[in-house]
């Protein structure tokens, strides 16, 4: 993954370039998961294959599209990407990007590796090669009292770096899920030149309902690019609960594109140039005081 950007750090700010297609159609597959792995490749790749049909040149998909959002699944349905004979969510992703001619975020899948589950990401260039992967930063744990209670970390272990990825469609940015409630992760992409930020996501109605929509529109306006966030469908067989919404959001934080909570497919247009042209009005990029930004012992002067 020699396109995976590293060395990430707030100080350098790195001016933003547009890249060679900086206008296009991307597609948001809001898929309804079924506990039928199989069923769920197929009816992945075609909704795929709807989306770049319908113009898309960078096609995402859900947070754990292949299958139901449960732990009772995730060890069952992993698979070791390494080995690909073995692989069929990651075979068909790949197969899918390089004959449509479409870059993927696929979403995430649970991937196993050494022992040790993660909630994955993968990106596929035009050329259906890998080019980046995203382990999900920040698990889910959550306990409302007579609501509900998952934790994520019951199963997973954490990935560990974020992840950037240069494709024809600009820098990519990749969140999953509850990696978005993290304001950090996203300057860290914008300081390095993200043009866009990827979260495949699963949010559950009781969070959904009161942050999803903020957190997509906070992440894009406070750095001034564009956030598209994908979920599966409520239709999906299990018993979590999911808000859905799949949206596009622009660089002013204003909605583009969403949906309901159907399984749909929402394509959307790009345009970078909003992205310059709101940096030109308010240039808050170039005014962030990292002087100012520290945590101080303050002494108690008495007078």
């Amino acid at each position: 993954m020699a396109n995976t950007r590293g060395n990430f750090s707030f100080t350098a700010l790195q001016p933003l370039e547009l890249p060679t297609i900086s206008k296009f159609k991307i597609g948001l597959c809001q898929l309804s998961v079924s506990v039928d792995k199989n069923q769920n490749l197929i009816h992945a790749h075609n909704s795929i294959k709807f989306a770049a049909e319908k113009g898309a040149r960078l096609v995402m998909l859900p947070e754990m599209w292949n299958c139901p959002y449960s732990n009772d699944y995730f060890a069952k349905y992993a698979e070791n990407f390494e080995e690909k004979d073995a692989s069929p969510s990651f075979s068909m992703l790949s197969e899918a990007a390089l004959s449509l001619g479409i870059t993927i975020v696929g979403g995430s899948m649970p991937e196993c590796d050494s022992g040790m589950l993660f909630n994955t990401c993968c990106v596929f260039g035009a050329d259906g090669k890998l080019k980046a992967k995203h382990r999900k930063v920040h698990l889910f744990d959550i306990d409302i009292p007579g609501d509900i209670s998952f934790k994520e970390s019951d199963i997973f272990t954490a990935g560990d770096r974020p992840t950037m990825v240069d494709t024809e469609m600009g820098c990519i940015g990749v969140g999953i899920c509850h990696d978005i409630h993290f304001p950090e992760l996203a300057m860290l992409y914008s300081a390095k030149g993200a043009h866009l930020i990827c979260y495949p996501g699963a949010f559950n109605i009781s969070t959904g309902e009161l942050l999803w929509e903020l957190v997509q529109r906070a992440r894009a306006a406070d750095n001034q690019l564009f956030v598209a966030t994908c979920s599966p469908s409520r239709e999906s067989n299990g018993s979590y609960m999911i808000w859905c919404h799949s949206t596009l959001v622009g660089p002013n934080g204003e909605i583009i594109a969403t949906s309901g909570h159907e399984e749909t497919v929402v394509v959307a247009e790009i345009d970078y140039s909003a992205i310059q042209l709101r940096r030109e009005h308010i240039p808050v990029q170039n005014q962030r005081r990292g002087d100012v930004y520290k945590f101080i012992d303050l002494v108690e002067h008495k007078p």
